[in-house]
């Protein structure tokens, strides 16, 4: 069993840290003020918030990613309130076919039919809401979720869930190449440690995404209402 013990972030200190986060973050960038996220044209996506990362009974546990639940409950609440589009990522293999990479990566791998492999129960996708299967770190690689984007005529992602430095970085940049104006919310991404996620959040927003608090996006959804 692979267990994550540092735990950095709180949900009780989570917002104040998100405030550090972003605020040391876009000192460090260049400010893009034409970039305005807009939920009538923004999918939101939701990676990887698995039982395997997100469950204090998942194999994998991550206490960032236990944290970081409460908030994105809250975001997903406001999102779907301001009748923006919202997509699932899920994390699994049927078999050592698909593995990859990974399979020579790491040794531990998660089952499509394992519980490990669920989306948890607070953040789980209402009626209408797609779930992309992927098997890497990538979500557009060899899934439906770039026809999923322009069958809604989307042209912007919020990137959300797990982990900030592989499936949400990775995933940003994939969307950016794309031609995709990319969001990324500090609070409701997580790693293993700050360090990592700090690092991958700065190297998004220098040259890929506009990064962004949960409370801030929140606030954007008010104003679409």
């Amino acid at each position: 069993m692979v267990r994550r013990t540092n735990a950095y972030i709180v949900p009780e200190e989570l917002e104040a840290r998100a405030l550090e986060w972003v605020a040391e973050i876009r000192s460090r960038v260049r400010p893009r003020p034409h970039f305005q996220l807009d939920p009538g044209r923004c999918a939101l996506l939701v990676v990887d918030m698995l039982r395997y990362f997100a469950d204090p009974a998942g194999r994998c546990y991550l206490e960032g990613a236990g944290a970081i639940v409460p908030g994105l409950a809250t975001l997903l609440a406001s999102w779907r309130k301001a009748g923006g589009l919202v997509i699932y990522t899920r994390h699994c293999h049927a078999g050592p076919e698909d593995l990859g990479m990974l399979g020579k990566f790491y040794s531990d791998h998660i089952s499509c039919g394992e519980p490990d492999s669920r989306i948890i129960r607070a953040l789980a996708p209402v009626q209408g809401e797609e779930v992309v299967r992927k098997t890497t770190y990538d979500a557009f690689h060899e899934t439906g979720l770039a026809d999923l984007l322009a069958e809604a005529n989307v042209e912007q992602v919020l990137i959300t869930g797990v982990l900030t430095h592989l499936c949400c970085e990775t995933t940003a940049r994939a969307a950016f190449v794309r031609g995709f104006e990319v969001y990324v919310t500090v609070d409701g991404t997580a790693s293993s440690d700050e360090r990592l996620h700090l690092s991958s959040l700065t190297g998004l927003a220098d040259g890929v995404a506009i990064v962004n608090t949960i409370s801030e996006v929140c606030a954007c959804c008010s104003r679409k209402e």
